[in-house]
């Protein structure tokens, strides 16, 4: 196929390519004009005429050439007859194949119109093309039919510095202006052909006009064509590629200023003048007169192989009356077998299973299906281990990323994106909230903590706890081999609160620090949110502890060169993880309350990108665990992914008067926990779309004195009901039900 008009549904061809300009200056660094004439019987003083036409040809002489020849018979009549004008013309007809009667089709049109001898002579595509072109004086494109790319033939004689003269055809006319680069005739004109050949002609000789042309021609076909092929392969990406929330997102199509080819890439090769596009086939398309190409190669091998599998099946297709014997004699072989064993069977005595042994094999075979009990290995490895570290990822595409093993665990944000055979967590079904797709974008990771901490007991019974994105092993700072094992033994031997650390601020994002502009934690976080971090913290933070507008609300990040966790890669202790679920579901709810506060509709409160408003809260949540850890007063230690060595960040010691203890304190976040919780077992709603009641489990005193009190009643109702039984039997006797009764 070569347009995609041809098929519309199954290609998406993109014009405009550097091949014919490159083969053309290789072409020339090994040929000269005049030489190629002399062997090819033209004299230095002849205008050489080439007219060429589609790359659409047919075994006999085109349909396409007929036309031509309506066309440029006028041209003939006047340049080519014996003494018309001063001056030698010679037509040069450019098509099919050089073996099939092209030639001997033309001569007899050239003695019907009286032309000099030898004044019309035809080249084939299966001979150098780039030769025929270089030798002409003048191009002329024949062709009637409409194009649906620029003709690749006019690229390359353009680039020669031939002149041009070609049908007005929309596709060619989009690229190239009229008198400059080339000449227009009207299509099926031939007085306006004239006209445009006669500006090239002066005393016999090419104009001043004509070599004009062909110089602008040349220096117009070099990059003619980049900036359309540029423009459709960034339009592809465009509407194929999907990018993350955390990516740096591509200007819009219409800035791009790429208007030529990078020709410093191909300079060695011209200049070593190789390439498998120094020639042209009969196609129009651009070959090797010494090595085929791959498709050539495999696609004659493959037809070898199937004339090979064809003659053989053939002489092997045929049945003989021995073969029909042979196939008979199998048959009754095999129906009297099975006759004599059937007859043996009978004979034997057979032993009939017990209802225990069916019962047995049935439930045996239950075990045996991998839907309900099949686990991987990582599942058996994991008994015993301290810790485990639970993989986000939301996506197919991100199972390349995910480990495997005992540290390991896959915790899916989406149902259908689970991977087959494997025990990954399925988010959704732990937390109803990341069934409806708006949430699950805007909360990203932190929604899969949510999950995991919902119930926490029934999936996760370890006493450390882990996360990491998926997007950690694209960037190269997921754990090395030996990290893990380091991490491991550590925190066996770790007493107190500890959250250890290995995806540092620094890596992502790759932002680098200016000799005067110093980067820190809050100006990182404005940068990853569009410069609204430190305005949406401050207000969500001040309506979560409900603070008066003149009481600073934004936490201080210390300067002291530290590193801060990135790509929620951290372990912590399971009771604190806990902890810092509790504060993150109450910051959450109060970030969501102030965006659905916002005048705007569909708004975001951390980005005016379409993009980053699907992932609204994901880089600020992302960085939530270096605040809470830092005013909890959790020790901080940065494990380095590659060589596993510690290294404690922003010591406890240092922290003294800049922590914001009262904030972060487990008996006030406790406290608040079940006032929310109480509101929402009351039904006492703050606003219609309250996000905190959805996040995990809503518990307080209430509940706790509800759920008791229950079971209390039920002990009393079970008691009360085999008082009334036993009463019953006292009273009115013991009396067995009749048989069939």
């Amino acid at each position: 196929m070569l347009y995609s008009v041809l098929d519309a549904g199954n290609f998406f061809v993109i014009p405009g390519s550097p091949a014919d300009v490159w083969a053309v200056e290789a072409y020339s660094k090994s040929h000269e004009k005049y030489q190629l004439r002399k062997e090819n019987g033209f004299l230095k003083d002849e205008i050489v005429v080439v007219v060429v036409g589609s790359s659409f040809f047919y075994n006999e002489l085109s349909w396409d050439y007929a036309v031509a020849m309506h066309d440029v018979g006028p041209l003939l009549i006047k340049y080519a007859r014996r003494n018309s004008v001063e001056g030698s013309f010679k037509f040069v007809f450019l098509c099919g194949n050089s073996t099939d009667g092209y030639n001997d089709a033309l001569q007899e049109v050239a003695s019907r119109l009286g032309l000099l001898e030898h004044s019309v002579r035809h080249y084939g595509f299966n001979g150098d093309v780039n030769g025929v072109l270089l030798m002409a004086d003048i191009v002329l494109y024949g062709s009637s039919q409409v194009e649906q790319g620029f003709p690749s033939l006019i690229v390359r004689a353009m680039t020669f510095g031939i002149p041009v003269i070609t049908p007005d055809f929309p596709i060619i006319k989009e690229y190239v202006a009229e008198g400059a680069q080339v000449i227009f005739f009207q299509k099926d004109n031939p007085e306006g052909l004239s006209r445009a050949f006669s500006l090239f002609i002066s005393n016999g000789k090419l104009s001043k006009f004509a070599r004009t042309v062909a110089s602008a021609g040349r220096l117009h076909a070099k990059n003619m064509l980049a900036l359309d092929c540029v423009t459709r392969y960034a339009r592809i990406l465009e509407n194929v590629l999907n990018f993350p929330s955390d990516a740096l997102l591509p200007g819009p199509i219409s800035q791009l200023q790429q208007v030529s080819w990078e020709w410093n890439l191909f300079r060695k090769e011209i200049d070593l003048g190789t390439g498998d596009i120094l020639n042209m086939d009969e196609w129009g398309t651009s070959t090797s007169s010494r090595n085929s190409s791959v498709v050539d190669l495999l696609e004659e091998e493959f037809t070898k192989n199937i004339t090979e599998n064809e003659n053989r099946s053939a002489d092997q297709d045929t049945i003989s009356e021995l073969d029909w014997d042979v196939l008979h004699d199998i048959e009754s072989s095999e129906e009297y077998e099975r006759l004599e064993m059937e007859q043996l069977e009978e004979r034997m005595d057979g032993t009939f299973a017990s209802w225990d042994d069916i019962y047995r094999n049935a439930r045996k075979s239950e075990r045996f299906k991998f839907e309900a009990n099949e686990r991987d290995e990582g599942e058996l490895e994991r008994t015993g281990q301290p810790v485990c570290i639970y993989e986000i990822y939301s996506g197919s595409g991100a199972w390349p990323f995910l480990h495997h093993g005992s540290l390991y665990r896959g915790l899916a944000l989406s149902s259908a994106a689970r991977r087959l055979r494997s025990d990954d967590v399925d988010a959704v079904s732990r937390l109803h909230l990341l069934n409806y797709t708006h949430y699950r974008d805007i909360l990203c990771e932190i929604g899969g903590m949510f999950s995991i901490a919902n119930k926490v007991d029934n999936i996760h019974k370890r006493p450390w706890i882990g996360f990491q994105s998926w997007r950690a092993a694209g960037r190269k700072v997921s754990l090395s081999i030996s990290a893990e094992k380091v991490l491991e033994e550590t925190v066996q031997e770790t007493e107190g609160d500890v959250m250890y650390f290995w995806a540092h601020l620094d890596m992502d994002g790759g932002f680098t620090r200016n000799n005067n502009d110093v980067l820190t934690f809050w100006s990182m976080c404005d940068i990853l949110n569009g410069g609204h971090c430190r305005t949406a913290f401050e207000d969500a933070f001040r309506q979560m502890y409900g603070l008066p507008s003149h009481v600073e609300a934004l936490p201080p990040m210390p300067e002291d060169g530290g590193c801060w966790s990135a790509l929620h890669g951290w372990v912590m202790q399971t009771p604190s993880f806990l902890e810092f679920i509790m504060f993150s579901r109450m910051f959450v709810d109060s970030l969501d309350a102030l965006n659905a506060n916002s005048s705007k509709v569909n708004s975001c409160l951390l980005s005016s990108s379409e993009l980053e408003k699907k992932h609204c809260y994901c880089r600020v949540l992302e960085l939530l665990v270096n605040v809470w850890a830092y005013h909890s007063g959790r020790k901080m230690v940065y494990l380095d992914p590659l060589s596993g060595s510690l290294q404690e960040q922003h010591p406890i010691e240092r922290r003294r008067g800049f922590m914001w203890m009262k904030y972060f304190n487990f008996t006030l976040l406790k406290s608040m926990d079940e006032d929310l919780a109480e509101a929402a077992d009351d039904g006492d709603y703050p606003r219609e779309k309250w996000l905190w009641p959805w996040t995990g489990e809503v518990h307080w005193k209430g509940i706790y004195e509800r759920e008791r009190e229950e079971r209390y009643r039920q002990k009393m109702d079970k008691k009360r009901k085999m008082k009334e039984k036993m009463f019953d039997r006292l009273t009115k006797g013991y009396r067995q039900k009749t048989l069939g009764g």
